[in-house]
């Protein structure tokens, strides 16, 4: 069998499921491009195994600061945290900083029984104090314009100040080419192909060939429509990411 690792050889794939080259498949070369592209979209949106979760760094220019958003890449589909563009009173790292403070005074003692349970305990209380107090930045972004809106005070931002966005990217096909021969993926291009051959075909519903063989597009069409929405069923409750809280 043959393992498709590319574009084209994924497309070679799905026509020869479809019965080529045995029958002639009446979808022009675009019309095939399309669905490709139609297939990926829809795999790319829903199947876990289509997307990766990552921690991306990103280093504030004065052009960020003016602009009081960030650029992210066209690959990022979700964001679901930004991590503090400062330190706050508990994570700081100066002398006097109350993490400073807790490993000076605690850390040592942790060698004595009981110590860890307390020292976790004050460790949660301090993060909840900086939840309660200084709380976590807003933020807006939305894919189509990769865009990352921080509602802050960008007057108060450093230039040159780190943060690191948690979300969810895309798996470049490109690099990794195992992405062409996901169950799913073929056999939902080969009905998407299928559902476009079918809507070729129904426009000449019932014409008589050589032979007294009758066209019946719109049977194809039907089939076919049965099968993607079995596939996008599927995919929905069996291959899709735990439901979360997601920007974009």
């Amino acid at each position: 069998m043959a393992v498709p690792n590319t574009r084209q050889t994924l497309i070679d794939y799905c026509l020869r499921a479809l019965g080529a080259p045995v029958l002639e498949i009446n979808v022009d070369d675009d019309q095939v491009s399309d669905r490709i592209d139609e297939a990926f979209q829809f795999f790319r949106e829903h199947h876990h195994d289509a997307i990766i979760k990552i921690y991306k760094k990103h280093q504030l220019s004065a052009q960020d600061i003016s602009n009081q958003y960030i650029t992210l890449p066209e690959s990022m589909l979700y964001v679901t945290r930004l991590f503090p563009l400062t330190n706050n009173s508990s994570n700081s790292s100066g002398m006097f900083s109350a993490r400073y403070q807790v490993h000076l005074n605690d850390l040592y003692d942790l060698q004595y029984a009981g110590a860890l349970a307390n020292y976790v305990e004050t460790r949660q209380y301090l993060e909840s104090l900086d939840l309660l107090l200084n709380g976590t930045p807003a933020v807006r972004f939305n894919r189509h314009m990769s865009r990352l809106k921080i509602d802050i005070d960008w007057s108060t931002v450093v230039q040159n100040d780190w943060l690191v966005v948690e979300g969810y990217e895309t798996v470049d096909e490109a690099a990794f080419a195992k992405v062409y021969n996901d169950k799913f993926l073929k056999r939902y291009a080969t009905a998407l192909l299928k559902r476009q051959w079918g809507q070729n075909m129904s426009k000449f519903e019932g014409m008589v060939l050589p032979g007294g063989v009758t066209l019946n597009g719109t049977k194809m069409m039907d089939d076919a429509n049965a099968e993607i929405l079995a596939l996008e069923t599927d995919i929905v409750y069996n291959s899709s990411l735990p439901v979360d809280f997601m920007i974009g």
